[in-house]
């Protein structure tokens, strides 16, 4: 061997060894389906594909209020190519279905109650010709004036046998008579957004030889889903399975069940596969959307700032159906103080019926509207008293042991004065230099027509909070299995991957718990025990609980034999880094080793402490958990034009523990992105009850170009004792906070009052400049 050669080798043998894959609770795991998104090999629904595929187009009402005089579905039935036609006399079960109340028909027999509401569906051999089946159906209408404002809901006739009431809450907490020195007033409004699924809503239904039905859909709670369809179809739910699809993006109740209802129906009648891929207008069209809100403040204070009382009036917008505007004002009320210190409240809620579009579950639903107003009114009272924003809400802010309006005492962790003081130090960004090649920087950019000596800065803060799991004694549980076999584990749940990082979560849990490094999350299916909702980030709580109680119990069972033979007990066994060892050294082993040849298993249920319903007062202790979040924002306007830019964004949140940090700062980016929409961008316009421009040219998403500077000054890790790992929702919350925060710095620009949201342009001009 030569001297070269004896270098090079030893030269090879001294390379420092490749970096570990980090795994476990703590981590920046890469999502497992990163790849498959990134290549387009990810399995959408509208992707499926079935031997022996129908297609499927449903009709829709073109009149948001109407009488249904007759329906002829003759001609649609004699095409070429329809194979099946379905109405609400096709319905073999419930004519009703809902995911808060059982209010909503599958098909529209006697009446339409909004803007493409369902009356027939069609299957044919080929997608055109279903559509062109479906435009043949003949429908009779009396066409009725539509009740578009909700105000006038309360005297309006009855647009549901329910009636147009669907929840009112009363809360009383305090002292009515207290009042206070300083009163400030406000009328606000919050449009009507929504969700914007990033893919198509679509599914596949294929009949099984048993006389059920296996439904292929993006859905975001499958089990519920699937008693929902096992009703309709007059079947028993083990007739029916949801498998779930690959989800696109969900920031709200993912597929409309009156897009999936249909499916079964014309795959049941047919005998054959169906298939359905909605358009984005039959998406805007029939899928809940944030509830718009009409709210009336009054702010009472002493001379210092401290708040005496609040009163409000909160009336949602709920559309035709009750879907879950009860739930929706719930949190309205609870949360319409904000995270401060108020003794005395009395709030009045509503949700009433509208021929408006059908509103529901959106995220941070309820807190969003109600944090836009409250921190309208804190920079009112700021102004009135001479005081600094961010000084008159620090002199307010909430904390652990305080009590709600509800009159539950908030025992998580509640650190809002830490996070005001956070993004309130933070250094403020520079201001644009005047200069050409700054102009993209100016509101509108460059080929907007301000120029930058009408351009103000604004420096706004908001404080948010939203409740984390289901309330008022919702059974939040879940269920899950952890399996080990040849040094491989595998994690069985029935928690829907929206987004959130569940699945990458479960694998973390896993590998932390019993050092294994190979993870799988298995598909969602029916078949598997129920794990509920994909919203307000309860999987992270109850389903990430339960997959950590699983996987404990497989540690014990590998544990159990080592402990035994040294005679100690398991509690004196550790693994680290995929090693055993005991706390005195003596026993030092791999998990490989002695999962060797083994297969492992348990299941075990997650399930926090009850809840209750708010009673006649709208006091109790109705939410299991809060989350909450303080935003800094800085804008630039034209005062001119109205044309605004969010400069940047600095951001500070309670996460009780960070789990992944890579994926936790996605999350809160996401959700502040989604608030830059809300406030200034995003409202779907529907003069009469009619859906104006429903596509995404009409209805203006925020894109990259529009994402201001987003800067996460802190994240305080105060674990919150009754939650597994101590975590908290993180998605949510700054959607509700951004908003407001934006709002506030465009108040400071113009000193304008801003009363409405999305921001008009017209309501960021200051004439007489």
């Amino acid at each position: 061997m030569t001297n070269e050669a004896a270098t090079a080798t030893t030269t090879a043998e001294a390379a420092p060894a490749p970096e570990p894959i980090p795994h476990g609770l703590g981590a920046s795991l890469q999502p497992a389906d990163a790849r498959a998104k990134t290549e387009g090999t990810f399995p959408y629904a509208a992707d499926l594909w079935a031997e022996g595929l129908l297609w499927a187009a449903v009709l829709r009402s073109p009149h948001p209020r109407a009488r249904i005089v007759s329906i002829d579905t003759s001609h649609a039935r004699e095409m070429p190519g329809v194979r099946a036609v379905v109405t609400h006399e096709d319905v073999p079960g419930s004519p009703v279905h809902g995911r808060g109340k059982a209010d909503r028909p599958v098909f529209a027999s006697e009446a339409v109650r909004h803007h493409g509401e369902p009356i027939a569906a069609v299957a044919a051999d080929h997608p055109d010709t279903a559509r062109m089946a479906a435009a043949a159906v003949i429908v009779e209408y009396e066409v009725l004036d539509p009740v578009t404002d909700p105000e006038l809901a309360f005297e309006a006739d009855a647009l549901h046998p329910d009636g147009n009431l669907i929840r009112h809450i009363p809360l009383h907490h305090g002292d009515q008579s207290a009042a206070g020195e300083i009163v400030v007033e406000g009328q606000y409004r919050i449009g009507r957004a929504d969700p914007a699924p990033i893919g198509a809503e679509a599914g596949l239904a294929v009949p099984r030889p048993d006389g059920g039905v296996e439904l292929y859909l993006a859905s975001t709670d499958p089990h519920a889903d699937r008693d929902t369809a096992a009703a309709v179809y007059g079947l028993s739910p083990d007739q029916v399975k949801i498998v779930v699809t690959g989800v696109p993006g969900a920031t709200a109740d993912r597929e409309d069940q009156g897009f999936q209802l249909p499916l079964g129906l014309l795959a049941l009648k047919t005998g054959c596969p169906v298939k359905l891929t909605a358009t984005r207008e039959e998406s805007f069209l029939g899928h809940a959307h944030r509830h718009p809100t009409l709210l009336r403040y009054r702010h009472h204070a002493d001379a210092e700032g401290r708040l005496v009382k609040v009163e409000a009036q909160i009336l949602l917008d709920a559309g035709p159906y009750a879907d879950t505007s009860a739930e929706a004002l719930a949190a309205a009320v609870s949360f319409a103080c904000g995270p401060y210190v108020v003794p005395n409240a009395f709030i009045e809620g509503w949700a009433v019926r509208t021929n408006n579009p059908p509103s529901g579950h959106v995220r941070g639903e309820g807190a969003m509207q109600v944090c836009a107003a409250y921190e309208a009114q804190m920079d009112k009272l700021a102004k009135k008293l001479g005081l600094d924003p961010a000084e008159l809400r620090m002199r307010n802010v909430m904390a652990t042991g305080d009590i709600l309006p509800t009159g539950q005492t908030v025992t998580c962790p509640a650190p809002v004065a830490e996070l005001l003081e956070a993004v309130q130090e933070y250094p403020l960004p520079p201001l644009p230099k005047d200069t050409p090649e700054e102009e993209w920087l100016l509101p509108g950019g460059p080929e907007g027509a301000g120029e930058p000596g009408a351009v103000r800065r604004g420096v706004g803060y908001g404080l948010g909070m939203v409740h984390m799991l289901g309330a008022e004694g919702a059974d939040e549980v879940s269920t899950a299995t952890v399996k080990v076999q040849d040094g491989i584990a595998t994690v069985l749940c029935a928690a829907v991957e929206t987004g959130q990082g569940f699945t990458t979560l479960a694998r973390q849990i896993v590998q932390e718990t019993l050092g294994v490094e190979e993870v799988h999350v298995a598909p969602v299916d029916t078949d598997q025990p129920p794990a509920g909702a994909g919203c307000r980030g309860r999987h992270t709580w109850v389903s990430g609980g339960a997959v950590e109680r699983a996987a404990k119990m497989v540690r014990t069972q590998l544990l159990q034999p080592l402990a035994h033979k040294f005679g100690m007990s398991t509690e004196l066994l550790q693994i680290t880094d995929g090693k055993i060892t005991s706390y005195d050294g003596v026993l030092s082993t791999t998990v490989a080793e002695e999962l060797h040849g083994k297969e492992l298993w348990a299941t075990a249920q997650c399930r926090p402490h009850p809840t209750e319903p708010l009673d006649g007062a709208g006091q109790g202790d109705a939410f299991v958990g809060m989350a909450f979040c303080a935003v800094r924002a800085v804008v630039d306007v034209d005062i001119e034009i109205g044309s605004v830019r969010v400069v940047e964004l600095a951001v500070a949140q309670d996460v009780g523990r960070i789990l992944n940090p890579a994926q936790l700062a996605a999350r809160i980016e996401a959700g502040v992105t989604q608030g830059v929409g809300i406030a200034l961008t995003e409202n779907l316009r529907t003069p009469r009850g009619l859906i104006r421009h429903p596509d995404l040219t009409g209805y203006s998403l925020p894109t990259a170009l529009d994402a201001p500077d987003i800067r996460i000054v802190r994240l305080v890790e105060e674990r919150d004792v009754v939650a597994p790992f101590g975590a908290k929702a993180a998605s949510a919350v700054p959607v509700v906070t951004s908003p407001a925060a934006i709002a506030s710095a465009v108040r400071a620009a113009t000193g304008r009052p801003v009363n409405r949201l999305p921001i008009r342009p017209q309501a960021a001009v200051v004439t007489g400049q």
